[in-house]
């Protein structure tokens, strides 16, 4: 069905901006950064027709965890997003004192199928 996408979407899209460094819900022990960690938070909306649902929109969240201030990976992972078609607003940017990391989280939606 056009229009349509799945989870592996977003994975793919982050793997080809730092492959081997893209984790499903939580870091590996020891993660080192720049690492990124992606998950499905649940629904955002919906769509329905003739009394059913007919279109899903998944909303779920990035994570960019880097030592490097201004890290040309924030504008890698937006342009990849926006290459796969996946909607994303940027929702935060922190310091995070006790690790000397840069924190950036996006909220992304994409429009599955039922």
């Amino acid at each position: 069905m056009v229009g349509y996408m799945t989870l592996a979407d977003v994975k793919n899209a982050l793997l080809g901006v730092l492959p081997g460094k893209v984790y499903h819900h939580f870091a590996a022990t020891g993660a080192v950064a720049p690492y990124i960690v992606w998950a499905e938070d649940g629904q955002s909306g919906s769509l329905y027709g003739d009394g059913k649902m007919v279109k899903q929109v998944m909303e779920g969240t990035i994570d960019l965890f880097t030592k490097q201030e201004y890290d040309p990976l924030f504008s890698e992972i937006q342009h990849a997003l926006n290459n796969a078609g996946i909607g994303f607003r940027l929702n935060s940017v922190q310091f995070e004192e006790d690790t000397q990391i840069f924190h950036h989280e996006w909220v992304w939606n994409i429009p599955m199928g039922v």
